[in-house]
């Protein structure tokens, strides 16, 4: 999928990045860049994009995102509201594998490191345990400088490299393309946000990038592995989800809430993704919530 290249300046005594952002709504659009990062969301819910998948975010998500791995958070609506009061923060940290030494990852010591670093092509869901103990260190980690901060980082990736607290995020590694395309499939992404609850057609969208309807279709297919109706789906059946959660609208509201036409279609695709009903769906949140 083609991104746009970010890049977090170091200040000239620092190998590797930690900032701590404080927002209305996250800002940045679709994008990748050469270093890893971890991203630890300490205030706002949305949703996240990261290579081939769309999921929820709140407070405490935490995720490691290898090199390349195109990604961003969007906050729910009424963060982008003039007169809102919600604030987005997080605290992310940039670095690349020399950020830990020439010959570090060389040291048989290190494989557990290897493995993880290869592991963060797909980017990873910290959860559990692991999390709150790197959720912790992230926290101090923003107020430290000089060797004990480089070693705190350490701390955090031999956290990251021996736990099985974890889940892959994408399905397969995505590599971010070039600069020329800044923008585009941002653009998709923002209509699609905003327009999901109603019809969407392909020359809608395809409009909004001045390309004909055939050549957006293309062009979408061969950067995501997906079909642009797949991925608008996609969007429509994750925001289900969440109403399914919170309980408060009967599957009929949900299934036109989210921009289907009609029940049966809805639970159609939704059995497709999940591999159960809808209506199943809510009963095992319900439970898994119960018995938390």
């Amino acid at each position: 999928m083609e991104a746009i290249l970010e890049h977090l300046p170091k200040q000239q005594e620092e190998s590797f990045v930690v900032k701590s952002f404080d927002y209305p709504y996250f800002p940045t659009p679709w994008h990748y860049h050469p270093e890893f990062e971890l991203v630890l969301v300490t205030a706002s819910t949305g949703k996240r994009y990261i290579g081939d998948q769309i999921s929820d975010f709140g407070p405490g998500n935490l995720a490691l995102i290898g090199p390349h791995l195109p990604h961003t958070y969007h906050n729910d609506e009424q963060y982008y509201q003039p007169k809102s009061r919600q604030r987005a923060r997080s605290i992310v940290v940039h670095f690349l594998e020399r950020s830990l030494g020439a010959d570090f990852l060389s040291l048989p010591e290190s494989e557990p490191l290897r493995k993880l670093f290869s592991q963060a092509a797909r980017g990873l869901d910290i959860t559990g345990r692991s999390n709150r103990l790197v959720s912790g260190r992230m926290k101090e980690l923003v107020h430290m400088k000089g060797l004990a901060r480089w070693l705190k980082l350490v701390e955090i990736l031999h956290i990251l490299a021996e736990t099985e607290e974890y889940s892959f995020i994408s399905r397969m590694p995505v590599s971010g393309q070039n600069e020329k395309e800044d923008g585009r499939m941002a653009k998709v992404m923002d209509y699609v946000l905003k327009h999901f609850a109603s019809a969407i057609r392909v020359n809608d969208v395809a409009r909004q990038l001045n390309m004909a309807d055939n050549s957006f279709s293309r062009y979408f297919s061969q950067r995501t592995r997906k079909t642009f109706s797949a991925f608008v789906n996609e969007v429509r059946l994750n925001h289900a989800c969440k109403l399914l959660i919170e309980n408060r609208l009967s599957v009929a509201q949900i299934c036109f809430e989210c921009g289907f036409n009609n029940l049966s279609n809805f639970n159609k695709h939704f059995k497709e993704l999940y591999r159960q009903t809808p209506l199943a769906y809510r009963r095992q949140m319900n439970k898994l919530t119960t018995d938390n």
